[in-house]
């Protein structure tokens, strides 16, 4: 499961590293300490904590959009689903979330899972998926 800096973590989140800070101060986001002393976060809290992020209400002034003129979408993978040939991905982009059907093969291949940070890129009606 990858592991996230309180840094990359509010990157993905579109927030500030203390925002960060004082979330995990709060109980809200589990975070512990590394080798270093540094906090981290585990992959698959971030990716709950994402999904949950994303379903509140937006509360006061806010970051700027995660978004590019070329329609790209970092985010952290909070789901994925196969079912034989086709799967589902789901990916949280700050209060974004993306879904995109793609081949069980491709899902593999990536290594695509639950907390694994991943770029949706949208071009017309297809979403493609990669590793950031």
């Amino acid at each position: 499961m990858p592991i996230y800096t309180v840094g990359r973590a509010s990157q993905l989140l579109g927030v500030s590293p203390d925002t960060v800070r004082r979330w995990a101060d709060a109980g809200r986001l589990p975070t512990r300490r590394d080798d270093q002393g540094h906090r981290v976060v585990d992959g698959h809290d971030l990716a709950a904590f994402a999904v949950e992020l994303g379903q509140e209400a937006p509360q006061g002034p806010q970051a700027p959009h995660l978004t590019s003129a070329r329609n790209t979408f970092p985010g952290i993978v909070t789901r994925v689903v196969k079912d034989g040939v086709i799967a589902q991905v789901e990916i949280q982009a700050g209060r974004h979330r993306v879904v995109s059907l793609l081949t069980s093969e491709a899902v593999d291949e990536l290594g695509l899972a639950e907390g694994v940070e991943a770029v949706a890129r949208v071009k017309s009606t297809n979403v493609t998926v990669e590793l950031s």
